[in-house]
């Protein structure tokens, strides 16, 4: 989502330097690669990039063919094979054993419903959505149809003209289908063409409750990975812009009206950072009410069962797997930047539903195949 972010600022900067662009979105990976699909790369005519399709390999010779592409003004499909032995100058600094197909489209700045804008549109609400890119590998040497419609609860956005009747057809029963459970990339043959189904989910939201010193860093270190980061407190004093420059809202409330003035969905963790255990107690009986996947408590095991223990007392029901306490993944984290960067890395995990153990005892590629 950061590299979303980077690219729609950047795009907005161009527009108005009158720069022209072009954007290089991978579509589909056969094996391993440093990026999966869905990873994107801004490059301008005169050969500045934003985002990345690999992890400095391809980068070059892609920027090249996004020159070329800018001066024609026609999409590409390029093929890197970095299986190929004979083929040295990719893959070989990363040691990948893949083939991974990029697509490279000019950015028309009149076209409301360019790739970039779409992008944009899917990430401008709270809203889950599909981007829908159309790519033919068995003709790749054609201009490519691209990235040409974005899925909405409330309906398809984009250039359904430039995809065709029957094969729309076939991508709204899949978008049914799919129900914004995951992203998929579907061949079908009878048009020749492949089409990634794209999930694109909110940024992710952090109640941060506490505004003392230790969670300066963990406010910084959010904004670093592209989270949204709402600081609540009752201290007037301390939950200032001044001290926390990054977060994008600030709420100074009492525990008990704190949380009804906040927007929660599935895409919202909550910390509780206040070294307050009264204020805490109020707070996490009003979380408790809504359905977050991450409820991180900072301080031992003893506060939170103390915790729990008291609204249960109270006749309320806990549901503990998305209660963390003691918050943060165990990797001996010392000082307020270590921990910052402990309890993230948990957030990080949960919400990917991985376990956070370590690569090298993975079976496996490191990324999960879109299939």
């Amino acid at each position: 989502m950061k590299e979303f972010q980077s690219i729609i600022q950047a795009y907005d900067l161009y527009q108005s330097q009158g720069k022209s662009i072009a954007l290089a979105t991978v579509v589909h990976v056969n094996g391993s690669a440093y990026r999966r699909p869905g990873a994107r790369m801004l490059v301008t005519e005169d050969g500045i990039l934003t985002g990345a399709i690999s992890g400095g390999c391809l980068e070059g010779d892609a920027l090249r063919k996004a020159q070329s592409v800018i001066f024609q003004q026609k999409s590409m499909l390029v093929t890197y094979d970095t299986t190929d032995e004979d083929d040295q100058k990719f893959g070989v600094g990363l040691g990948c054993n893949g083939i991974i197909q990029v697509l490279i489209e000019p950015i028309d700045y009149e076209n409301e419903n360019n790739a970039v804008n779409l992008l944009k549109k899917a990430t401008s609400n709270r809203e889950l959505g599909y981007l829908i890119t159309v790519f033919s590998i068995q003709n790749s040497k054609s201009p490519q149809i691209g990235t040409v419609l974005l899925s909405k609860p409330s309906g398809l956005i984009g250039l359904e003209s430039n995809v065709g009747d029957d094969l729309l057809k076939h991508i709204s029963d899949q978008l049914q289908e799919l129900n914004f459970s995951g992203s998929l990339i579907k061949n079908y043959p009878e048009f020749e063409v492949e089409v990634f189904f794209e999930l694109i989910k909110p940024i992710t939201r952090v109640l941060l409750f506490g505004a003392g010193n230790d969670t300066v860093p963990l406010s910084q270190l959010a904004a670093i990975l592209g989270f949204e980061v709402v600081l609540i407190d009752g201290r007037a004093n301390h939950a200032t812009k001044a001290r926390f420059p990054k977060v994008k809202e600030i709420i100074v409330a009492t525990a008990d009206e704190a949380v009804s003035k906040l927007e929660i969905d599935d895409q919202t963790v909550a910390l509780l950072m206040t070294h307050n255990f009264e204020y805490e107690c109020l707070v996490l009986e009003q979380l408790i009410q809504h359905s977050l996947p991450y409820i991180g408590i900072l301080g031992p095991k003893k506060k939170s069962e103390k915790m729990i223990q008291r609204l249960e007392n109270k006749g309320l029901s806990i549901k503990k797997d998305n209660l963390y306490s003691p918050m943060g993944l165990d990797i001996g984290a010392e000082g307020s930047e270590e921990i910052a960067l402990s309890v993230l890395a948990e957030i990080k995990a949960v919400l990917a539903r991985k376990t956070g153990t370590f690569l090298r005892e993975k079976d496996g590629p490191i990324h999960q195949e879109i299939i």
